[in-house]
C-alpha cells in the first residue's frame, strides 16, 4: 500500500521522526459535492425535531357554531377553534419528527477520507507522537499550538485515541480548540476547524477503521 512520509513533532514544535500516512486516506482529491452531501446528513441527525404546534383538534374552545349559517352578511363559519381565528389552531404546522435519514456507509466512509486528505493537502495536519500535558494550565496549550505553528487565533481539532485530563481542561477555556476521541472522528468537525492534530496512536486506529 502506499503512503505519504510526513514529519512527526512534538508539543515543543521539534521534529521526532517520520510516519506513512496512507495514500488511500490522506491522498485523495476531495470530492466537495459527497462533502456536503455527508455534513448536511450529519446535521440532519443532529436535530432535535421537537417542535410542535396545536392544530384544530388541540386547541381549547367551544365546539358550538359561533352564528347562524345564513343572513348574517358575514362569511360562514363553524367553530371558534378555526385558523383564521385568533387563538385557533395552526394548519400544516410541524410535529415531532426525526430529521434524520439513510447515507450508504460506503459515501460516509469516503466522506471522512476526503475531509482527511483536504487538511492534509493544505497543509493543515499536524501528526504528534503524543498529546500530553504535565499540569491542567491553559497556558500550556497555548504555548504548545504556537510551538506547532496551529495559531492560537484559529480553530483546531485534536484527535487522540485517549484524550489527555489535563488537554480537555486547558482547552475547555479555549474558543476553536476542541478535542475528540478518535472514534467520535466526523467529517463535519474536521470541516469546521481550520486545523487538525492527530497523534501517532490516532492515526494507527483511523486506518484501521477506514481500511
Amino acid at each position: 500500500m502506499d503512503t505519504i512520509k510526513v514529519n512527526v513533532g512534538n508539543l515543543k514544535g521539534e521534529v521526532s521522526g517520520q510516519v506513512g500516512l496512507c495514500s488511500a486516506i490522506f491522498g485523495l482529491e476531495p470530492c466537495k459535492s459527497l462533502l456536503y452531501k455527508v455534513i448536511h446528513w450529519q446535521l440532519a441527525k443532529r436535530r432535535s425535531g421537537t417542535h410542535q404546534v396545536k392544530e384544530r383538534g388541540d386547541v381549547a374552545g367551544s365546539t358550538r357554531k359561533i352564528y347562524r349559517q345564513k343572513g348574517t352578511g358575514g362569511a360562514r363559519h363553524g367553530g371558534i377553534r378555526a385558523a383564521q381565528f385568533r387563538g385557533g389552531g395552526i394548519i400544516f404546522g410541524p410535529h415531532f419528527r426525526s430529521h434524520g435519514y439513510k447515507l450508504n456507509k460506503k459515501v460516509r466512509s469516503l466522506g471522512l477520507k476526503f475531509a482527511l486528505s483536504s487538511k492534509f493537502s493544505s497543509e493543515q495536519l499536524f501528526v504528534l507522537d503524543k498529546m500530553a500535558l504535565e499540569a491542567p494550565r491553559t497556558s500550556l496549550l497555548l504555548n504548545a499550538l504556537k510551538n506547532l505553528r496551529a495559531g492560537v487565533e484559529e480553530s483546531v481539532l485534536i484527535v487522540d485515541v485517549n484524550i489527555n485530563d489535563n488537554i480537555r481542561a486547558s482547552s475547555a477555556n479555549l474558543v476553536g480548540v476542541d478535542v475528540l476521541p478518535v472514534v467520535g472522528l466526523n467529517v463535519y468537525d474536521i470541516v469546521r476547524h481550520k486545523h487538525l492534530i492527530i497523534t501517532t496512536e490516532a492515526l494507527n486506529a483511523i486506518e484501521q477503521r477506514l481500511l
